[in-house]
């Protein structure tokens, strides 16, 4: 019972809380649906109850929280659910739809005990978002910017926004390493969330440390393990997906799940189903140009050896040829020089004998005029002074002068002299 003092009537708290629970407890018999986002679960695994943080935002600002009960059978239920619907578990910061009764306690406040969320309507927000930001993107003239810039012959060097832990990621260089044909590319890690509100700005701030470093790569590549639908929906974020539009160089994206593609897959410049059909993808991309270098290359070794051997026999038949027409040549000289030495030989033969002859005959002629065989058959030198005289001009009268004669020789001197031309 209220109090009353100086007039005034006075309640205690407990009273207050009481009419309060007396009251909402007569307005608010039904149960309702309740649209709200879920910001945290706060589930409690040493009881298996869980106590939702419930809030709406209007442009990004809280304007209405409220907390709840989600007892540990009705979570069981719900949990299981979202996992045959959405093959994700219920989870913090998602839209959800749920059937609650309206209660108030006196030590505990108000609250919504949350007896049932329809999993279906998780999908719807998704979709509606997605339908969204396909939209404006569209309407901005975005959607296809990235996908229609050229994509490299071979994207080797890959920046990659991914967590290092990350099962997708494993995988996607398990594949790369141990490709068959030993292909090789170079890539740097640049960490991130990938999944719930927070992921959404983790990956737009790592695609501006990309772009100022984007002369040292071919592609991005956004690379995540599996998940359902609600752990994808970051994806379906406006912002997000224009980030990968706009980037100006090919992103590609490979977040493993067979469903929906999302709006960031959509803007991509190629989107694969899982990190490891996105290695594939790369992968192939390599073996598409080295098929045609390689066989280039086959075909150059072999024109280069059908080359080699068509100038190798002609060089053995020019070497044939040059051995056989060498021989030739030389045995026609050979025959010439043996004619041409027999003729020398004959010509020099005669030669020497005309020579023998002419010099027999000079040797007689010398002979027939050697002074001896003169002097032998009578004829005499005169000589004055031991010079020859051959006029009587030569000498006088008186001078004393020496006869040769072949077998001696006598002194006489001039007493007489007759010019026989007188």
């Amino acid at each position: 019972m209220p109090e009353i003092a100086e007039n005034r009537t006075i309640f205690s708290l407990l009273e207050v809380s009481r009419s309060i629970q007396k009251t909402i407890g007569e307005r608010y018999k039904s149960l309702y649906w309740i649209k709200a986002e879920m910001n945290k679960l706060n589930y409690y695994s040493h009881s298996g109850h869980c106590f939702p943080e419930l809030v709406e935002k209007t442009d990004g600002r809280i304007v209405a929280e409220m907390r709840s009960i989600l007892w540990k059978a009705d979570y069981q239920r719900i949990n299981q659910q979202f996992l045959q619907l959405l093959n994700e578990p219920l989870k913090d910061g998602i839209t959800i739809l749920f059937r609650a009764a309206i209660s108030y306690d006196p030590l505990y406040g108000l609250s919504l005990k949350i007896v049932d969320i329809d999993p279906t309507f998780v999908l719807g927000e998704l979709e509606r978002e997605k339908r969204e930001s396909i939209q404006r993107l569209q309407e901005e003239g975005l959607f296809f910017r990235n996908k229609r810039l050229p994509f490299p012959t071979v994207a080797k060097r890959l920046a990659i926004i991914s967590v290092e832990t990350s099962k997708g990621l494993s995988d996607f260089f398990k594949i790369i390493h141990n490709n068959p044909w030993s292909y090789r590319f170079e890539y740097t890690l640049f960490p991130a969330l990938l999944q719930g509100d927070k992921s959404i700005p983790s990956i737009i701030n790592q695609l501006a440390v990309i772009a100022g470093r984007i002369e040292q790569f071919d592609a991005v590549a956004i690379i995540r393990g599996g998940g359902g639908e609600v752990g994808l929906s970051s994806y379906n974020n406006y912002q997000l997906a224009k980030a990968i539009a706009i980037f100006p160089i090919p992103v590609i994206t490979g977040i493993g799940h067979s469903t929906n593609e999302t709006v960031s897959e959509l803007v991509a410049h190629k989107n694969a189903i899982t990190p490891s059909e996105l290695a594939d993808f790369l992968i192939q991309r390599f073996h598409q140009f080295a098929i045609p270098v390689d066989e280039a290359q086959r075909r150059l070794i072999q024109a280069s050896q059908a080359l080699f051997q068509q100038e190798s026999r002609l060089l053995d038949h020019l070497s044939q040829s040059i051995s056989w027409h060498s021989k030739a040549v030389l045995s026609t000289h050979s025959h010439l020089l043996h004619t041409l030495t027999g003729r020398l030989q004959l010509v020099s033969r005669q030669r020497i004998r005309d020579q023998k002859n002419d010099l027999n005959s000079m040797v007689r002629l010398l002979q027939l005029a050697d002074p001896k065989q003169l002097l032998k058959r009578g004829f005499s030198i005169t000589r004055v002074n031991g010079q020859a005289i051959s006029s009587e001009a030569n000498v006088n009268i008186g001078d004393e002068v020496e006869t040769i004669l072949f077998n001696g020789s006598f002194r006489s001197r001039i007493t007489d002299k007759n010019d026989l031309h007188e």
